[in-house]
């Protein structure tokens, strides 16, 4: 109520027709996480899709990359007690052409309502042993 009361007040000075924005030339300070980004990952034949709706299917992600070439195999991750997919998932194809062809085709376009984003998909990091990563060990019962 009291914004209504403060906007109000603003529109019966006057205060609404001002500028709002300033010209002053903000250049906020580089990021040092964006400069360290990973780099671009080898073209391989295993795409990683992300940003997938939570009801896109494995038939789903497969169908719609198999306008772009024949698709070996197809899947979308899922979280294993509710069964919705986390929102990603991999797209192999037979050959480096048709891997090409499908991020070009698929990458930024629509899939069941969302923008799904393709790219090569990187080979996945050795996990460090458990202890190693400067936590204690957890205890064994």
């Amino acid at each position: 109520m009291a914004m209504r009361a403060a906007a109000a007040a603003a529109a019966a000075r006057g205060g609404l027709g001002r500028r709002v924005f300033s010209t002053f030339n903000f250049a906020p300070p580089p990021n040092p996480a964006a400069a360290a980004a990973p780099p671009q990952a080898e073209p391989s034949t295993n795409l990683f899709v992300s940003g997938l709706n939570k009801r896109t299917t494995t038939d789903g992600l497969r169908e719609a990359f198999s306008k772009f070439g024949e698709v070996a195999h197809a899947r979308v991750v899922t979280d294993p007690v509710h069964g919705y997919s986390k929102g990603f998932g991999f797209v192999r194809y037979t050959t480096l052409d048709e891997a090409a062809e499908g991020i070009k085709g698929m990458d930024g376009k629509f899939l069941d309502g969302w923008v799904i984003f393709a790219e090569y998909a990187r080979p996945r990091q050795p996990r460090p042993p458990p202890g190693e990563n400067g936590a204690p060990p957890s205890p064994r019962y």
